[in-house]
């Protein structure tokens, strides 16, 4: 008998973008690959969980999740993103990596934790240099600026900056969240781009300034065809460079450049109500066929892991 190979919806409070994948991968009809939402009870170590793949909306909410899917990988199952490399990124050192790509980015400070972590003491610190610097820090990023997470999500505790008073008042009350001071891009134009296995890209017009239901816009202004491929290029490079099979990219286009905004975004916005239909049947779709295409080449020897060519290199 042939064995049934399973793609598991791992998700939280998603509801169309999870339930399209299920109903487009079942209804191709494929006689050894189902779909389905998953229900995860006790977690044995080192036991295999059934499923080849798993793509992964929620982990990064949820530790034991994390740590469950760190376990199915160990039999065989291929997770999008890989758990082990998106727990150990963020945000500043992404911005580092596109330096080095020679990719425009925001100018960018680390800040430490305002406040110390609850397990720590003030000896704990004593190889840091506080206060900062605060004039070069100020001098070399300009004012407006934002002060955001370094590894943050979904627009948390990001706080636009005016000025020195501002950034304070701001900074002094950011709890024990280590911090970016970056410089603004204020742009002409902007962009999300999906990008799904490290080849497909979906350019889509967006503003992040409005509400989540009205981000996604469509001016019907084409978009130009040096733009356009500098986009492509940009957006899987970067994913090639970090490893993300599923992926979204942002740019904001200052005086024809492209600079890439944010591009740690592993649980990119699907919604189908934020998205528009044409963006959202696209994901579904190429989605669809990357995990697809993992269960049918599944293999147990780790191949099974996708890692950056930084990791790699």
């Amino acid at each position: 008998m042939q064995k049934i190979k399973k793609i598991g919806l791992l998700f939280g409070l998603e509801n169309s973008f999870p339930q399209a994948v299920i109903e487009n991968i079942n209804n191709r009809g494929l006689m050894d690959i189902i779909a389905e939402s998953m229900l995860v009870d006790e977690v044995i170590q080192g036991e295999d969980n059934n499923y080849s793949v798993i793509i992964d909306r929620i982990s990064h909410e949820i530790p034991f999740y994390r740590s469950y899917l760190k376990n199915a990988i160990m039999s065989g199952t291929t997770v999008i993103n890989n758990p082990f490399w998106w727990s150990a990124d963020d945000k500043f050192f992404n911005n580092a990596v596109a330096t080095k790509l020679g990719i425009p980015v925001p100018k960018t400070i680390l800040l430490p934790a305002k406040q110390q972590n609850f397990n720590t003491i003030s000896a704990s610190y004593k190889n840091l240099k506080f206060p900062m610097d605060w004039e070069k820090c100020f001098s070399h990023i300009g004012f407006p600026a934002y002060l955001k997470p370094y590894n943050g999500g979904g627009w948390r505790n990001v706080f636009k900056i005016k000025d020195e008073n501002d950034f304070f008042e701001k900074y002094n009350n950011s709890g024990t969240e280590v911090m970016m001071l970056q410089e603004e891009i204020i742009y002409e134009d902007y962009f999300r781009c999906y990008c799904i296995g490290r080849k497909e890209v979906k350019i889509m017009e967006y503003e992040p300034q409005n509400p989540y239901h009205l981000r996604y816009i469509n001016s019907n202004e084409p978009i130009s065809f040096d733009l356009k491929q500098t986009l492509i290029n940009y957006t899987l490079a970067l994913n090639n460079e970090l490893g993300y099979d599923f992926n979204s990219v942002e740019y904001a286009i200052r005086n024809g450049i492209a600079y890439a905004i944010d591009f740690f975004n592993p649980v990119p916005d699907a919604d189908l109500l934020n998205v528009g239909l044409n963006n959202f049947n696209w994901v579904v779709e190429k989605i669809s066929d990357f995990a697809i295409k993992k269960a049918q080449n599944e293999s147990i020897n780790f191949n099974n892991i996708t890692w950056g060519n930084f990791v790699k290199g």
